[in-house]
Parts: structure tokens; C-alpha cells; sequence
């Protein structure tokens, strides 16, 4: 008997090869036609998004804010006067009539309600200590976009000299309007400086500049399409201005990253002798299948943040998850046809022959010497790789053990924007905290002297500094508790539940800034184990199902979020600590949002998993061919690893570009989420990855008998599915024979 190697078949094209290739012309006019519909239906999505949503729904300082914005409109005050009389006294005669005068002025403009002033009530929380400044405090009443439109009309009017006074406004609905209207005029930057940066490096990646534009045409077709999601939402749920951050971010990062994958395949294909439609077939049978697990890995990771109740983070995950589906099926769909169309023209317009002008085109399949032999040498050296990149990707991330968390505020903002400047006078010049104390809401029927003795039992508390109060409506009223120091410092954060553990004959509920953040990290706290739960099971079941291993999506895992540390220790170190604030020009202030390492997590782990998909689905593909386990971890990174990090470059310029940001916040998402892609590229894909998959072994791909069977019936991969290797344990032992068949 003797054996015959025989050619293997061509296979036949899939039913979604055929889809998407049948009318290519038909398929990009619709597309066309989709995109121009979705811009038009995503225009002026920035002017109904808000800039707040850090705060806990459900918790009880949102509830006594509740109330308290209805039965007593003057203890919330969202807008800020700051008088400043020059060298003259507030208690001056001619200085108190021109506030009078100003006061008045703004109790009779539309929308604005509880007007109050220090020449009114005479509180010396409203007075400067030098005597020269005094505050005027009302509340816009409304939503966020109303509350903003107010503002915008009645500014210019309040805002300048009135006879001896100079006024300047504050106060939150001023910081918030700031904060929007920066988002969008750096959001606009961002883009300016990105698309014509990346265009340069996909032109440097592909030579070509047919091939380059592609990437770039389905990121734009990405963020027009969520920008038309994102508005559909305003008219159900309220969203952050700070998610078309991401959109962009996102729409053009994973849409490049996705299209670099088909490209790069379709020209691999196209080089093998294929012709453009058989190419396509193949490319959407391999890197098409890597693509989806991709997509489904980043859109879990970031569907994850839909367990909080902040609408800041839960913007997040819808602004993600549709960008992520968008850029995925335009890669699979739109681009397939595109390059139907193109067939070997994909490769037209070399323009490094512009400054090499007798270069010559390599093929597509070619190169990537450099990432074999790192691989070779490092799992040559496997145990001194995986112990050392830990050990530096752990010291990297140690600052993070000294997080403070805190509350965004207008230091956000440039030290010379308005609002930022009246809030620091008042942080700098006036006693306690003006609009950062304490409202305890009393509900209930109460006598004078319960009143009175609930406020003297709050007032022999060691961090109160006065308390004011009680205003009564009926069988409801309100104090007002001064903290000591800061208004969300510890102390103050302390005082909080001293306060709500006070003995009182009737109901009471807290809020103000403290009371807002212990809420918030409570409910960050408490639904942040499920989140990453739901990380953690969806995706060792999706890279189960792409590898058919057991430790491999353990592995994935534990790389990923060790990727991560390096990350979260530059954020503390940088913008908790302020090291490098001169230099990237924000104002620390010596704690982190809270909602933000949450953010940048799911995010910068669901980017890990994208580039972590796209190395084991090549590995795979190797291993079921030929079952060396050391040869495909080589042929992984070689083929791989310059795709992965000319990604990982182009999107980290997006993400630096949007980390020009003025806005702290944005500042701090863009840089991070840039250091970790990068780390993730060049450390942990170059070196880790293939460091522990060389000490692991062949068990490596080891799963027990049921598992096995799960995954050659569910199973996807890069590889065709009849080249799969069958694994009975982790010697890899009766590997099915390809391509061959026995003649007699």
C-alpha cells in the first residue's frame, strides 16, 4: 500500500462570501446611500448629549436632591456670581446697591429660580475673607441642555463690570457648559490631526495608496453610523458628550485594525496566485472569522459597563458596542466588495516609489524576519522573559496602589477657563466651602426643638465647620453642613455617613458633592465584581471557542490584564500625583474620577483582546497545519507581529490625539488608553505571550474529551475547518493525516 499526496481541494465559497460578492457595484451604493443617511440622522448629536452622569440614580443623595431641587430651590444652587468690589468693601453703600441691583436683575430672568446673595441673607459663607468678594447663587432650573441654553442666553448680560463690581460666573451649570463646549472644539482637533497622521502611517504600512484609503473609508463609515446611534438614544436615555471621545477613538482604531487584517490577507491571497474572488473567499474564511471573534470580544468588554447606573459609564458601553458592530460588518461586508472590485489594483499607487524610485513592491505575504527571530529568542529564553516582563509590567503598575478616588470638577478644566477660575477663588478665598457642603433633607412632622436638637448633635461632629439651618416647607426642611477643608476629601467623605448615622425623630437623606461620591464608589463597588465577571466568563468562552484550549483563555486573560498595570500605575503617578502636569498642561487634584479606571479597563482590555485574537487565530491556523507547537508560536508573531503593532501605532495616534484634549478627564483617557495598546503591541504580544506559551507547551492545547467535542461542532478558527487537529492530551497524539489519501 502506498501513499499519494493529492493537491487539496479549492473550497467551495461560503453562503456569506457569495452575499457580499454577488454585486459588489450594489453593495457599496447601498452602503453609500446608508452613510449619507446616517450623517445626516447623527448631525448635531453633540448638542443633545450631556456632561454629567457620575451620579448613582438610585442612591440616596439622589433622592434628597430630588426633593430638595422641588420644595427648596435655593439649596441647590447651579450658578455662581462671584462679585469682586476691587479695593473697596462688600458692605460698602454705593458696592451693595450695584449688587442689589444685579441680584434683582437676575430674579427676573426666565428659567433662573431661588436667587439668594450675601447682601440678602448676609451669610458670612458668601462673603470673602478679605472682604472685597462677595457670591451671588441661584439655580437654572431644567435638564443639562436646558439648563446650558439658559446660561448661553443670559451670560453676556451678567458677565463683565456693572458700575464698581466685576463679575465673573461659576457655579456647576457653568462648568458643565464649558466642559461640552471644549469637548467638541477638541474632538474636532483630535480629528484633524489623526485622519491625515494616519493616512501616512496605512500608506506606510501598505505602500499602496488604494490599499491605505480603505481602512480610513470604513472607520469614517464606523463613526457616522454610531453618531446616528448615539442620537437615536437622546430620545430615550440620556448620554455623555464624553462618548464621542470614543466613537472617534474607536470608530477609526478598530475599523483600521480590522481592515489591516483583510487587507493584508486578500493581498497574501492575491500574491499565492488567487484570483480577486477566490482571495476574498479565503480572506473571509480566515481573517473574516478572526475579525468577528474580535468584534464579540471588544463589544463584551465594553457591554460591561451597562451593569453601572451612571449614565457617563453606560454611555460608554453604547457608544462602543455600536461602533465596534458598525466597524466590524462594514469590514465584512463593505470591503469584500471593495475589493472584488479592486482585485490587483489593491496594490496600485506605490507611493514610496516617490522617494525610492526604483523600489520595487514587495509581496504581501513577504517580511516579517525580524518578529520570527524575536520570537525564536525569546523562547529560546522563555523563563527569563515571562519572570522579567512580568516583574517590569508589575513595578510599572505599583502607584496605583496609592489611588485616591474623587469627583470630576471644574479643575478639569484649563486653569483659564472661566468657571475654573471663579471656583478656585472660592476654594482659595472663601470659609468652608461655598456649594460643597452637605444638604440633609429632613422629612417628617417635627417639633422646633427636635429641629434644634438634631442640628446641635450634627454640629459637635469634629469635621463640621457650622451648619445652617433648618429652612421648613410643611413637614419637610432642610440644613446645610458646612465640612472642614475640601469638599470631597476625606474628612469630608467621612462626615457623610457621621452625619447620616445621626439620631434623628425623623427621616433624613444626605447629598452634596461628598455625599454624591461615597454613593457613587458604593455602587461602583458593589456591581464592579459582576462586571468583571461578565469579562472574564464571555471571553474564556469565545477564545475557547476560537482555539478548542482549556489554558489558553486562561492565559489570555491574565495577559491582558497584567497588559493593563502599566497603564493604571502612568494615570496615578501623572494625573493623581501630578508629575508632568506642567508639561501636558491640566491641574491635578490628587484623586481620580471614579468612574474612570473603571472606563479605561473595560476599553483598553477589550483592545488587548482584539490584538490578542488576531496572534492566537494565526498561531491556531499553524498548529492545525502542521502540529508543531514551537513553529506555530514562531510563525504567529512573524506573521502578526508587525500588523499588531503598526495597528497598535495608528491607533494610539488616535488615542494621543484625543489626549490633547483641555479636558482632564479626556486628557487622562486618550494618554492611558495609548500606553496600554501600546504595551500590550510591543511587550506583551512580542515577548510574554510567546514566552509562556513556549513553557507551556503542547499542553498548551489541551481540553478534555467533552470540551474537545464542544469546539469541533461550535468551534471557529482561522484554519478550514476540516484541517482540524484531533487532541486526545497534551502530547498532541492522533493528529488526523492531511490532504493525503491511501491507495492499494
Amino acid at each position: 500500500m502506498t501513499e499519494v499526496n493529492t493537491p487539496p481541494r479549492a473550497p467551495r465559497p461560503s453562503g456569506w462570501t457569495r452575499l457580499v460578492t454577488a454585486r459588489p457595484r450594489l453593495s457599496l451604493l447601498a452602503a453609500l446611500v446608508l452613510t449619507v443617511l446616517a450623517a445626516l440622522a447623527g448631525s448635531g448629536v453633540a448638542d443633545r448629549l450631556g456632561s454629567g452622569g457620575w451620579q448613582d440614580p438610585d442612591a440616596g443623595s439622589a433622592y434628597a436632591t430630588e426633593v430638595l431641587e422641588r420644595e427648596f430651590p435655593g439649596s441647590q444652587p447651579n450658578l455662581l456670581l462671584l462679585v469682586d468690589a476691587g479695593r473697596a468693601s462688600v458692605d460698602d453703600p454705593a458696592v451693595a446697591a450695584a449688587a442689589a441691583r444685579l441680584t434683582g436683575r437676575l430674579a427676573r430672568e426666565r428659567g433662573v429660580v431661588g436667587v439668594g446673595s450675601y447682601w440678602r441673607s448676609g451669610s458670612p459663607a458668601l462673603r470673602a475673607e478679605d472682604g472685597h468678594a462677595a457670591l451671588i447663587a441661584a439655580r437654572i432650573a431644567g435638564d443639562e441642555k436646558t439648563a446650558g441654553e439658559t446660561l448661553e442666553r443670559i451670560a453676556p448680560a451678567l458677565r463683565g463690570t456693572h458700575g464698581p463690581l466685576e463679575v465673573r460666573i461659576g457655579g456647576l451649570v457653568a462648568v458643565q457648559h464649558e466642559m461640552q463646549t471644549l469637548i467638541q472644539e477638541d474632538l474636532t482637533r483630535a480629528e484633524l490631526i489623526a485622519l491625515p497622521v494616519t493616512l501616512v502611517l496605512l500608506v506606510t504600512v501598505f505602500g499602496s495608496a488604494v490599499a491605505a484609503l480603505l481602512p480610513l473609508g470604513i472607520g469614517i463609515v464606523a463613526i457616522l453610523g454610531t453618531n446616528a446611534v448615539l442620537r437615536g438614544l437622546t430620545g430615550f436615555t440620556d448620554v455623555s458628550v464624553f462618548a464621542l471621545n470614543l466613537t472617534t477613538a474607536l470608530g477609526l482604531g478598530l475599523a483600521i485594525d480590522y481592515a489591516l487584517f483583510i487587507v493584508r490577507r486578500f493581498r497574501e491571497e492575491l500574491s499565492a496566485g488567487a484570483d480577486p474572488s477566490a482571495a476574498v473567499g479565503t480572506t473571509l474564511r480566515t481573517a473574516g472569522r478572526t475579525v468577528l471573534f474580535s468584534a464579540l470580544t471588544v463589544a463584551v468588554s465594553l457591554a460591561a459597563m451597562l451593569v453601572f447606573p451612571q449614565y457617563f459609564l453606560r454611555s460608554f458601553a453604547y457608544a462602543g458596542i455600536a461602533v465596534v458592530l458598525i466597524a466590524a460588518a462594514a469590514a465584512l461586508i463593505l470591503l469584500p466588495a471593495a475589493l472584488v472590485l479592486l482585485g490587483h489594483r489593491v496594490n496600485a499607487l506605490d507611493l514610496r516609489r516617490l522617494v525610492r524610485p526604483g523600489a520595487r513592491p514587495a509581496p504581501a505575504g513577504a517580511g516579517g524576519g525580524a518578529w520570527g527571530r524575536t520570537a525564536s529568542l525569546v523562547m529560546r529564553r522563555a523563563p527569563v522573559f515571562a519572570i522579567g516582563t512580568t516583574g517590569v509590567l508589575l513595578l510599572l503598575g505599583l502607584p496605583f496602589l496609592g489611588v485616591r478616588f474623587g469627583t470630576a470638577d471644574d479643575r478639569q478644566l484649563p486653569s483659564g477657563a472661566e468657571s475654573h477660575v471663579v471656583q478656585q477663588y472660592i476654594r482659595d478665598g472663601f470659609p468652608g466651602s461655598p456649594g460643597g457642603g452637605l444638604e440633609v433633607l429632613a422629612e417628617g412632622r417635627a417639633t422646633r426643638a427636635e429641629y434644634a436638637g438634631f442640628k446641635e448633635r450634627i454640629a459637635r461632629l469634629p469635621d463640621v465647620l457650622r451648619v445652617d439651618g433648618p429652612l421648613v416647607r410643611g413637614e419637610t426642611a432642610y440644613f446645610t453642613v458646612l465640612p472642614k477643608g475640601e469638599a470631597v476629601d476625606e474628612r469630608a467623605q467621612r462626615l457623610v455617613g457621621e452625619v447620616r448615622a445621626t439620631e434623628a425623630p425623623f427621616r433624613t437623606s444626605v447629598t452634596g458633592t461628598a455625599a454624591v461620591l461615597v454613593d457613587s464608589k458604593d455602587a461602583i463597588g458593589g456591581r464592579l465584581p459582576w462586571a468583571l465577571a461578565v469579562i472574564a466568563v464571555v471571553t474564556l468562552l469565545l477564545v475557547f471557542l476560537l482555539t478548542g484550549s482549556v489554558l489558553i483563555p486562561v492565559q489570555a486573560v491574565v495577559l491582558n490584564a497584567l497588559s493593563l498595570t502599566a497603564m493604571f500605575g502612568a494615570v496615578v503617578w501623572v494625573f493623581q500625583d501630578g508629575h508632568l502636569s506642567g508639561l501636558l498642561g491640566f491641574t491635578s487634584t490628587g484623586s481620580i474620577e471614579t468612574t474612570l479606571p473603571v472606563l479605561m479597563f473595560c476599553v483598553a482590555f477589550g483592545l488587548s483582546m482584539d490584538y490578542g485574537v488576531f496572534l492566537l487565530s494565526r498561531i491556531k491556523e499553524e498548529y492545525d497545519r502542521t502540529g508543531d507547537h514551537d513553529r506555530a508560536v514562531r510563525h504567529g508573531v512573524q506573521r502578526t507581529g508587525g500588523l499588531i503593532t503598526a495597528a497598535a501605532v495608528i491607533l494610539a495616534v488616535v488615542m494621543v490625539a484625543i489626549g490633547t484634549s483641555r479636558v482632564t478627564n479626556t486628557k487622562m483617557l486618550g494618554l492611558g488608553i495609548a500606553l496600554a495598546v501600546l504595551m500590550d503591541a510591543m511587550v506583551v504580544r512580542s515577548l510574554l505571550v510567546p514566552a509562556v506559551m513556549r513553557l507551556t507547551g503542547r499542553a498548551t492545547w489541551w481540553a478534555p474529551g467533552p470540551l474537545r467535542r464542544l469546539h469541533t461542532r461550535f468551534g471557529l478558527s482561522e484554519g478550514e475547518p476540516a484541517s482540524r487537529a484531533a487532541h486526545d492530551g497534551p502530547d498532541g497524539a492522533e493528529r488526523r493525516p492531511r490532504d493525503k489519501v491511501t491507495a492499494g
